[in-house]
C-alpha cells in the first residue's frame, strides 16, 4: 500500500507550538536567574556594627543556585535517557509542566509571606532542585519528540528555547530602570514564568490534534491506538522469523558440512546471496531482529551512542567553554563609561546581547546548516571556540593582579559577546538538529534523549569550571 503524502503545515500551527515548547523548557529557569537579586536582597540582609554596614549571614546564593540547578538536571537527564520507554510521553511532558507550574507559584505566593531566612534559603534552594529536575525530563521528552519531526522543527525549537534567556534579559533591564520595589518586581517575575508554563501546557496537548504533527508522529507510534499490542505482536513474529531463519541456516551448513563443501557457505555463492533479498545468508538472517522503518524494535542506547557521539561531544564542548566563563568572567567586567551606563552595561552588554546573539544563532540554523554533519570541519569549528575563554579574560575584568586589560572599549567587549553567543547558539543548535538524522527514524527520540544528557553534561561540566576560572583571576 503506498504511503501518503505529508499533509501541509497549516499556517505553520506546528511550527509554533514546538517554538512555544522550546521557549517553555527555559523560561522559567531564566526568570528564577534573573530575580536573583531579589533573592539576595531576602537573603544577605545587614545589620550595622560599629556604625558600618555588615552582611549578618552569607548565604553564597548564587553558588548554590548554580549547584541545585545543574546537578539534578544532569542526574534527571540521565535517568530520562534510560527509563523514558517506561513512562509514557504524556505523563513526562504534561506532568512536568504542571509541577513546574505548582512550584512557580509557590514560589510568587513566597514573594508576599515573610519567612525567616534560614527557612526560606531551604525552601528556595528545594524548589531550584526540583524545577530543574521536572525540566530535565521535560527537555529530554521534548527533545526526543521533536526528533520525529522534519530537521527544521528541531532549529525552531531551540530558537524557542533561545529566546526565553532573551525575555529574561528584557526584563531585568525593565526592572533595573523602573522605580518598582524588588518585592513587587519579583511578583511579576515569577507571574509571567506561569503564564508561559500555562501556555506551553496547552501547546502540547493541542498538538496530537493537528494533522501534520499527527502523520509525522504516528509513524512512529505516536498517538495511535493499540500500538503497543500491535508493537508487541510484530516483535513476537519478528524473533519467531528471525529463529526460523537462523534454523534454517543451521540446517543447511550441517548439511553441507556432509556433503563436503569447503568453503562452509549454505549453498550458493556470495554474489547470489547478495542478489536475493529472501537468501538464507547468515546476515539477511538476522536483519528482522534489527526492524523496519514501521521500527518495532529500537536500537539500544549504547547502539545510538556509538551513531551519535561526535555530536554529543559537540554540544558537550560548546556549553563547557560558553558556561566557564559566562556569567562567571563576563558579569565582573567593569564599562570604561562609568556613572550612569554603569547601571544598565552588564545587562545590556553581557547578558542582552548574549540571550540575543545566542537565540540569532539558533534560527540561523533554519536557513543555513553548515558544515555538513559527516565533515570534519565541524568538530574542529567546535573546539576553536575554546579561544573565546582568554579573549573575554583579556577584557576589562576586576579585580586582576598582574595582566594588562588589552581590551578597555565596551565595543569590543560586546562584538567578543557577540561572536561568542551567536557561534553557541549555532553550534548547539546543529549538533542537537544533526543527531537525530545519524541514527534510524525508529530511533530518533533515544538519540535526542541522549543528546540531552549531553547537553546537560556540558552545562554541569561549564558550570564546575566557572567556579576556579574567578579566582584564577588573581593569577592575572
Amino acid at each position: 500500500m503506498k504511503e501518503r503524502a505529508a499533509p501541509p503545515d497549516r499556517c505553520c500551527s506546528v511550527g509554533i507550538i514546538f517554538f512555544i515548547l522550546g521557549l517553555g523548557t527555559l523560561l522559567p529557569w531564566n526568570f528564577f536567574m534573573t530575580a536573583s537579586l531579589y533573592f539576595q536582597g531576602r537573603l544577605n540582609t545587614t545589620e550595622l556594627s560599629n556604625s558600618t554596614e555588615v552582611v549578618r549571614k552569607e548565604y553564597y546564593f548564587n553558588n548554590w543556585m548554580t549547584l541545585l540547578s545543574q546537578l539534578p538536571l544532569l542526574l534527571f537527564t540521565l535517568l530520562n535517557s534510560f527509563l523514558y520507554q517506561r513512562v509514557s510521553e504524556a505523563i513526562r511532558i504534561a506532568g512536568s509542566l504542571v509541577f513546574i507550574l505548582l512550584l512557580f507559584i509557590l514560589t510568587a505566593v513566597l514573594v508576599k509571606v515573610p519567612m525567616e531566612e534560614d527557612c526560606f534559603f531551604s525552601v528556595t534552594m528545594a524548589t531550584i532542585w526540583f524545577i530543574n529536575s521536572f525540566g530535565a525530563v521535560l527537555q529530554g521528552s521534548l527533545f526526543g519528540l521533536v526528533g520525529l519531526l522534519p530537521q527544521k522543527y528541531s532549529a525552531i525549537f531551540m530558537s524557542g528555547q533561545g529566546l526565553a534567556g532573551t525575555f529574561a534579559a528584557i526584563a531585568m533591564l525593565i526592572a533595573i530602570g523602573s522605580d518598582a520595589d524588588s518585592e513587587t518586581a519579583a511578583l511579576s517575575y515569577f507571574i509571567t514564568p506561569c503564564v508561559g508554563t500555562l501556555v506551553t501546557l496547552f501547546g502540547y496537548l493541542l498538538l496530537p490534534r493537528l494533522e501534520f504533527a499527527q502523520y509525522h508522529l504516528n509513524k512512529s507510534g505516536k498517538y495511535e491506538a493499540g500500538t503497543s499490542d500491535e508493537l508487541m505482536k510484530a516483535q513476537q513474529m519478528t524473533l519467531k522469523t528471525g529463529l526460523e531463519k537462523v534454523t534454517r541456516i543451521y540446517s543447511v551448513a550441517e548439511s553441507s558440512k556432509l556433503n563436503g563443501h569447503a568453503n562452509g557457505s549454505a549453498g550458493g555463492s556470495p554474489a547470489e546471496d547478495e542478489g536475493d533479498p529472501d537468501s538464507d545468508g547468515t546476515k539477511q538472517a538476522f536483519l528482522p531482529l534489527e526492524q523496519d522503518e514501521k521500527g518495532q524494535a529500537k536500537a539500544s542506547v549504547l547502539e545510538v551512542f556509538k551513531k551519535i557521539w561526535v555530536m554529543a561531544f559537540c554540544v558537550t564542548f560548546v556549553f563547557t567553554v560558553t558556561l566557564s566563563v559566562f556569567p562567571a568572567i563576563t558579569a565582573d567586567v567593569k564599562t570604561a563609561f562609568p556613572e550612569k551606563w554603569e547601571r544598565f552595561f552588564i545587562s545590556v552588554c553581557c547578558f542582552l546581547t548574549f540571550n540575543i546573539n545566542d537565540w540569532l544563532g539558533r534560527t540561523i540554523t533554519t536557513l543555513i546548516r553548515w558544515p555538513r554533519k559527516e565533515s570534519r570541519l565541524f568538530p574542529a569549528l567546535v573546539v576553536s571556540r575554546v579561544v573565546f575563554v582568554p579573549l573575554l579574560m583579556l577584557c576589562n575584568v576586576q579585580n586582576r593582579s598582574y595582566l594588562p586589560v588589552y581590551f578597555t572599549h565596551d565595543a569590543v567587549f560586546t562584538a567578543i559577546m557577540a561572536v561568542f553567543s551567536l557561534s553557541s547558539g549555532y553550534f548547539v543548535c546543529l549538533s542537537m538538529s544533526y543527531a537525530p538524522q545519524l541514527v534510524q527514524p525508529k530511533d530518533a527520540e533515544t538519540a535526542g534523549a541522549l543528546m540531552t544528557f549531553f547537553l546537560a553534561l556540558g552545562l554541569s561540566i561549564g558550570a564546575a569550571l566557572s567556579f576556579p576560572l574567578p579566582w584564577s583571576r588573581a593569577l592575572v
